[in-house]
């Protein structure tokens, strides 16, 4: 069982945490071992929209698999910095000590500087108090104009419904990108990514269209990346032929086909095992290439510039 606990101060802002929730809630419904809980240093917390909130003073237990999230707050008038104890500092540095993750959402990244968890990270918040966290948490590098980053199990986004954005890659991190899609669809959520985040996963860059053809397609890789999958079976899901779906795939990922998407979900989750501390031969055949030799050269070169897998035959050409 994965807890995902949610560290509420006054003024918290209802999207910050309300979006977060949803996609960990969601993927509960669909049958995986989340259990959310919210935690403050009182039994009620006054949202910033006026909406009262119940909490529970004592933190749970937290493991290694557990994720703390400090949703941000109302950043204008008398609550532009509330105060946060110092146990509850504590316990965020000392979840993260022993290996477990930590998130913010928009202001939320100022708790995390507080505990010193931003020292020598990057991070981002909302564009209104980039400047303050950059003068406030001077160690921290603060990138501006991207939804998120991730550093050494801190992640920080950018405000209001980004944080969605980082729960989905989180669970696609976790889980794979079959997942996260398939809550981001349950959720009717397609984002548009900005700057030039690469951290953003595959899924979520191109799933920024409203193409239910090529999102069915897009459902069967990205549940079963890792098998051999035929364009033939591919277009037999989608309900359309081999050419159809390659043009229209092609046009709503910009440019990608079929082929490209799948090894670069390959190349994506690849790079996330050998990031956590799996071999690259491992990975290699986690992710369904034969051998290392593919996955290498792949790295090489960068994930957008992968060519197909083997596995896909593309039609011939009109």
């Amino acid at each position: 069982m994965t807890h995902v606990v949610f560290f509420l101060v006054p003024g918290v802002h209802l999207l910050d945490l309300a979006g977060p929730a949803q996609v960990f809630s969601a993927a509960a419904d669909l049958g995986h071992p989340y259990t959310l809980a919210y935690v403050a240093e009182q039994e009620q917390v006054l949202s910033a929209q006026g909406l009262p909130l119940a909490a529970r003073r004592e933190w749970p237990p937290l493991g290694p698999d557990d994720l703390v999230v400090v949703p941000g707050w109302q950043v204008g008038g008398p609550a532009r910095r509330p105060d946060i104890g110092p146990e509850a500092l504590a316990v965020l540095r000392e979840h993260h000590a022993r290996g477990g993750t930590v998130a913010s959402v928009c202001a939320g990244a100022d708790a995390l500087g507080r505990a010193g968890l931003l020292d020598g990270r990057r991070s981002t918040t909302h564009h209104a108090v980039q400047d303050d966290l950059a003068r406030r948490h001077p160690r921290t590098v603060v990138v501006r104009d991207v939804l998120y980053t991730t550093d050494g199990r801190v992640v920080t986004s950018a405000g209001i419904a980004s944080g969605i954005d980082l729960a989905l890659h989180l669970l696609a991190a976790r889980h794979g990108p079959g997942l996260a899609a398939r809550v981001a669809r349950d959720m009717v959520v397609y984002v548009r990514r900005n700057g030039h985040e690469q951290q953003a996963s595959a899924m979520l860059r191109y799933r920024s269209h409203l193409d239910d053809t090529v999102h069915r397609a897009q459902d069967v890789l990205d549940a079963r990346f890792h098998e051999p999958l035929p364009l033939s079976a591919l277009a037999a899901a989608a309900g359309v032929s081999e050419r159809t779906l390659t043009r229209l795939f092609t046009r709503a990922t910009g440019g990608l086909t079929p082929l490209r998407y799948q090894q670069t979900l390959r190349l994506e989750r690849a790079e996330h095992l050998v990031g956590h501390g799996t071999t690259v031969e491992a990975a290699a055949r986690a992710v369904g290439f034969q051998d290392a030799r593919m996955l290498r050269r792949l790295r090489s070169r960068g994930p957008r510039r992968t060519g197909p897998p083997s596995s896909i035959r593309q039609p011939p050409p009109d």
